[in-house]
């Protein structure tokens, strides 16, 4: 287990090379889900999502022989392009492995900042060829099996502890869960009484599975918000969740791209449907915890473009086939 120490001097060590990203209260999703909401616009971080984060925090503290190998890093898009840019910004070549149903935008922007991108057919296969490749010696750059980089992703929590107001109910994306796990570390250490709770998607339900197995097991994957698909959790983060986390819900894609319109429409900005999951969840915090709930939303990023989202709810994944044009 990681702690407010560790975090504390990551966020040292990334200060900048990271943005200390906007944490505003909202009018639109307070009147959307009838109780005060603030959010940590973590989407308006370096490379769109907070992945830098942690990304910086392990080049940072790299040797000369790792950085001369070279990095490698599996993503669903966020990760990847985070370690492209900052890999790029360091002087560090990088390897990046994607499943072809990542972003095309993720894809992308990886290449242009430099790195050599590798697609696959499927996630377990890019977490396979990962492991392929760390073993022909490149320095591997784990989303989220790696306390250096945990420690990165809790410097949003470190942030958001600092710079919001009331606070009872946080709410964090989950993929790998390095960033709930980071998060609930310093929110529990600054604010003992806040409840964290974390939110998957149908067909990305690798943690709400290791919480419901006792440990982390592999899990079959079939949703499109492929940031949040990691086929398996660590025992690290599984611990953290386990020990510091209220609970995992889980929501459907379609309710997943609902919330991308609706933080477009009632917060302004444009989030993917990594974030756009937390609104249906925060639905449910409020009906546990009651009226006095005061919501806050980790907004982990924004690298969807309008044409996927058109393209979700064009295709039926979205309730009542909400239209971003509407």
């Amino acid at each position: 287990m990681i702690e407010l120490a560790d975090i504390e001097a990551a966020a040292d060590r990334i200060a900048g090379h990271v943005v200390h990203t906007p944490t505003v209260p909202s009018p639109g999703l307070s009147e959307l889900l009838g109780v005060p909401v603030t959010a940590k616009l973590e989407l308006l971080q370096r490379t769109g999502s907070f992945k830098a984060r942690g990304a910086a925090a392990k080049r940072l503290v790299l040797d000369d022989a790792e950085r001369a190998a070279g990095v490698v890093a599996v993503s669903g898009g966020n990760h990847g392009i985070a370690v492209a840019v900052m890999a790029g910004a360091l002087g560090v070549a990088a390897t990046v492995v994607m499943p072809r149903t990542a972003p095309a935008r993720a894809v992308e922007v990886a290449r242009a900042a430099g790195a050599d991108v590798h697609l696959t057919d499927g996630m377990s296969a890019a977490f396979a060829l990962m492991s392929r490749l760390r073993e022909d010696g490149l320095t591997l750059l784990h989303p989220f099996d790696d306390p250096v980089v945990l420690a990165g992703q809790g410097t949003v929590g470190l942030e958001f502890a600092d710079d919001a107001g009331e606070l009872t109910d946080v709410l964090v994306s989950v993929g790998g869960g390095a960033l709930i796990s980071g998060v609930a570390v310093a929110l529990r250490a600054r604010r003992p009484g806040v409840r964290i709770w974390g939110v998957e998607t149908e067909g990305a339900q690798a943690m709400s599975q290791a919480l419901a197995k006792g440990g982390p097991v592999e899990v079959p994957l079939s949703s499109i918000v492929t940031t949040l698909s990691a086929p398996t959790v660590s025992q690290l983060t599984y611990d953290h969740v386990a020990a510091l986390v209220s609970d995992v819900l889980v929501v459907s894609d379609a309710e997943a791209v609902r919330g991308t319109v609706e933080l477009a429409e009632h917060a302004k900005v444009w989030a993917e449907p990594a974030a756009g999951c937390l609104l249906p969840a925060a639905r449910r915090v409020r009906e546990r915890v009651g009226d006095d709930a005061r919501l806050g939303l980790v907004l982990c990023g924004g690298n969807s473009t309008v044409a996927d989202v058109v393209s979700w709810t064009e295709r039926g994944r979205s309730p009542a086939r909400v239209r971003v044009d509407q």
